[in-house]
């Protein structure tokens, strides 16, 4: 949230990205990053603007009827209030009359992550005189990176995601084996009960899909819908969680509910190489020193794919961000397949490296890591241990 405390660092970001000022714009939740940039609570039912110019002092743009929820914007900061359309669009005008502005917006939607502002109020601000760019790298720089205390939280809950999703293999493993039938939503309901015995946020049910299931990218079993597991089957299980005001972590791992089939153990070769290919991508890229778009790294594990064959069923981008407000963050993502992702890598980003392979109505498998760049621009993945191999449940 925009403060006191960390204006300077948002300045020296718009300063960075050679804009005048970032316009900040929402109406009813249209712009996720202008609701987190700006922590309003209370109803807020009109337009909202808000500039931070490169120096100087943040000027607000509120409807009269709705002050309550500024009452967190410093005394000292400017705030303009408004009733009518005319006085509206003034105000807005005054703000950026002549300047270059960012805002959320991104030519050709490249980056929708970025690409919130609507058509009409883009019209609005450029009649008023004013260049509008997009915000993205503001929004990398400030908006998505991570504290040291947040990538402090991060390492630890990654750890305890890790030993919950193996200690769930092994407990599947041991029903099947005593000849008892162990459903899908089941494993579901103990991840959710273990992680909320932790006191931790998991955001949305984790996802857990055996066999075909699993070549359905976002299955969500059901009670409703029971599905018992079966052996000689793969066993997917994706699951996230963070401690209080922490950052997610997110990680798919694979299981075989007894020996795995030959073709089990091709797919999953396939997909540790693709993601290990991605990870030795991004450490050569990091050394290098140079800054770089992580696209680079979504071609290296998508590469590996393609070679063993199984090209066209890598459906997704390789890796989405995390940032501190969402488990899919507004930062720069893996990717250089479903969007055109233009920005580059800063130091405190942080994001998942997931490729997935999905064979509609026989076998789907994914394997999934997180990293981050510190403060240094040092990179770290997680877990400390990665899978290697199947687990054998």
């Amino acid at each position: 949230m925009l403060t006191l405390d960390n204006l300077p660092a948002l300045q020296r970001a718009i300063a960075d990205a050679g804009v005048d000022g970032w316009l900040l714009y929402d109406f009813r939740g249209v712009n996720p990053i202008t609701n987190g940039a700006l922590g309003l609570r209370g109803m807020v039912s009109r337009r909202v603007f808000a500039f931070v110019p490169r120096s100087g002092t943040p000027t607000a743009v509120t409807h009269n009827i709705e002050q309550g929820p500024w009452r967190d914007w410093p005394a000292g900061w400017h705030k303009v209030r408004y009733s009518t359309w005319q006085q509206l669009e003034g105000a807005v005008g005054a703000l950026v009359k002549g300047k270059r502005i960012a805002m959320e917006y991104s030519p050709g939607d490249a980056v929708p992550y970025v690409d919130y502002i609507p058509a009409g109020v883009l019209e609005m601000v450029r009649a008023a005189g004013a260049t509008v760019v997009t915000s993205g790298e503001i929004v990398t720089r400030f908006y998505a990176v991570w504290t040291p205390a947040e990538m402090e939280s991060h390492r630890r809950v990654a750890e305890v995601v890790a030993r919950v999703a193996h200690e769930n293999f092994a407990a599947a493993g041991a029903r099947l084996a005593k000849g008892e039938q162990v459903f899908e939503h089941e494993i579901q309901e103990s991840i959710i009960e273990a992680f909320v015995g932790m006191g931790l946020d998991y955001d949305h049910d984790p996802i857990i899909a055996a066999g075909a299931n699993a070549a359905d990218a976002h299955y969500s079993p059901s009670a409703k819908r029971p599905r018992a597991l079966a052996k000689g089957e793969t066993l997917l299980i994706d699951l996230w969680a963070r401690e209080q005001g922490g950052i997610f972590a997110d990680q798919t791992w694979m299981g075989s509910l007894g020996a795995p089939s030959k073709r089990a153990a091709e797919v999953w070769s396939a997909l540790r190489d693709a993601r290990d290919a991605a990870i030795a991508k991004l450490k050569d890229m990091v050394a290098a020193g140079r800054p770089f778009s992580p696209g680079v790294v979504d071609d290296a594990a998508r590469a590996v794919i393609t070679q063993r064959g199984f090209g066209d069923y890598f459906w997704h981008r390789t890796g989405h961000s995390i940032d501190a407000r969402q488990l899919h963050g507004a930062g720069p993502n893996v990717d250089h397949y479903e969007t055109r992702e233009e920005r580059v890598l800063v130091p405190g980003c942080g994001f998942s490296i997931e490729p997935g392979i999905y064979i509609s109505g026989e076998i789907g498998m994914r394997s999934e890591v997180n990293a981050f760049l510190d403060a240094d621009g040092r990179l770290t993945i997680t877990p400390r241990e990665i899978q290697r191999d199947l687990i054998i449940a």
